[in-house]
């Protein structure tokens, strides 16, 4: 038998094992879908990534028993795109989640920010609904808080969470504690009847996140009702919390407190899904919204592992995030692929397996990658690193083009913000920012995985590098008509004063006129 000829039958073997699954799919048997968003958690924050202080042996072996994506990527650098990203399977600038008032600058949804996700985009609990899914929103939700734009106007049924970060105490005078949803009902605030302490860092919240989600599973189980259960649970943001139980365990100090209790919470909700029997029924998924915030490492930040900068930057750190696949009896256990993947890839992927088209209407980005988890297929796709409405970088292979870079401002850097502390390379992790369009800086990421040291321009691996990326660069840009953009705009009238619920609770509050403005996105 030819080379040639061997190669063409296993590519049919794969298409129909393929095929078979997506059959089974369509005849009912769609499985439930979990992905566990985790927030600013870095690529070097698991033990399974080489994390020496070995606290998260749940999703260690979620990887063993599952496939490890080493190549997975947020499709920006900061919380709100990232989310919109993934529940609508677009960049960023396609559907709106960036700002036009500055070049390059990173922008998201704080209380003040009158915008959220359009009307107009179409989220994966909407396009589930479609196969009869039951979807739940469990911890931060960040596409908008006001009417409109909260979850349960975009195909969540149900969500327990918050519509913002959890930064706070405010005086509620000049500002609002953060509102903590019930569906479509307040049930308290942040701070207030969802205490945060500061001091201790102590807080019961991601033990009341694992029970709301542990509650929807065996609500659905006892129904035999398909289920998206969206956990985005926030407490690796700054200021990172974990409850009594978790405090002081870490040799990581609080942010690793933080860390092994989501953990824990991955292995309790997996071990849920054996015991109910539905392990095989469920494909879950497990990544981070963005790179770990070095700017508050270490005590309240993660690692990047050996990439470079975090969250705010389209260096490695910022956008490269862990990743695991876990479904028994489907997914080869303990595998580990090197596919080039996006968190825009879960919105079609998800779909796939719910035996759901994509919307036909609109351009995603987001590719299925059911071949892979199943067959363990490799497909060629870029990467493209987005930076507000900029374009900084494409990755294609192992080979990475830099069209701009920037950290961030010479005068925020002087303030001490630094999104690469100890981390400077020069030329590159620059506080201006600087145009490489003409001779973009290439590196290798399979032996410079650091992005330590540029390709030289003379050399023939550039020149061959160059040439492969230029077109994808350019049939790229052709082709994209960028959203309207939702992030440009703030006023303090729009802030959560008076969310539904309050009045029910006594908790609603006077606002200030309104008085909007462009909001100011320093990075």
């Amino acid at each position: 038998m030819s080379v040639d000829h061997f190669k063409k039958l296993l590519l049919l073997l794969i298409a129909y094992k393929c095929c078979r699954c997506l059959e089974a799919i369509k005849n009912g048997t769609t499985p439930n879908i979990i992905i566990m968003l985790m927030d600013d958690m870095g690529w070097g924050d698991l033990g399974v990534f080489g994390q020496p202080s070995k606290e998260t042996p749940n999703l260690d072996r979620m990887a063993a028993e599952g496939m490890l994506f080493p190549n997975f990527y947020t499709a920006n650098p900061l919380c709100s795109p990232s989310r919109a990203a993934l529940l609508t399977g677009r960049l960023p600038v396609r559907n709106g989640f960036y700002t036009t008032n500055g070049h390059g600058r990173n922008a998201y949804t704080p209380q003040e920010i009158v915008g959220g996700i359009a009307q107009d985009e179409v989220l994966l609990p909407e396009m589930l609904r479609k196969a009869s899914y039951v979807s739940k929103i469990v911890g931060k939700w960040h596409l908008g808080h006001r009417p409109g734009f909260l979850p349960l106007e975009h195909g969540f049924d149900e969500w327990f969470g918050s519509p913002n970060c959890h930064f706070g105490p405010y005086n509620n005078s000049d500002r609002p504690n953060i509102p903590v949803y019930k569906n479509s009902q307040m049930v308290g605030r942040y701070y207030e009847e969802f205490g945060i302490n500061l001091k201790t860092g102590e807080s019961n919240l991601t033990q009341i996140y694992l029970e709301e989600s542990l509650v929807f599973i065996r609500s659905q189980a006892t129904a035999h009702q398909p289920f998206f259960l969206y956990w985005a649970v926030d407490a690796t943001h700054a200021p990172v919390y974990a409850s009594k139980g978790f405090l002081g365990k870490s040799q990581r100090g609080r942010y690793g407190d933080a860390v092994m209790e989501l953990d824990h919470g991955v292995g309790v909700i997996l071990g849920e899904l054996r015991s109910l029997g539905l392990a095989e029924d469920t494909f879950v998924f497990f990544t981070s919204d963005n790179g770990a915030a070095l700017i508050s490492a270490p005590m309240q930040g993660g690692s990047n592992g050996p990439f470079l900068c975090g969250k705010q930057t389209t260096f490695e750190g910022g956008m490269r995030e862990p990743a695991i696949a876990w479904w028994p009896g489907h997914i080869p256990a303990g595998t580990v692929s090197h596919q080039l993947g996006t968190v825009m890839d879960l919105f079609t992927t998800s779909l796939a397996l719910a035996g759901l088209a994509t919307p036909g209407d609109r351009i995603i980005d987001g590719l299925d990658l059911t071949s892979v988890l199943l067959n363990s297929t490799l497909i060629d796709r870029p990467i493209f690193y987005y930076r507000g409405n900029v374009l900084m970088a494409v990755r294609l292979g192992m080979y990475k083009a830099h069209y701009w870079t920037w950290t961030n401002s010479m005068e925020e850097f002087k303030k001490g913000i630094n999104f690469c502390p100890g981390e400077e390379v020069v030329g590159v992790t620059t506080h201006e920012q600087k145009e490489h369009t003409m001779q973009p800086l290439i590196f290798n990421l399979g032996w410079d995985p650091g992005e330590k040291y540029p390709i030289s321009v003379l050399s023939p691996e550039y020149q061959t590098a160059l040439q492969q990326i230029t077109p994808v660069l350019e049939q790229h840009q052709k082709h994209l008509l960028p959203g309207v953009p939702q992030l440009n705009m703030c006023d303090l009238a729009v802030m959560n004063w008076a969310p539904p619920g309050c009045e029910k609770l006594a908790k609603c509050l006077k606002g200030p006129k309104s008085e909007p403005w462009k909001c100011h996105w320093p990075h």
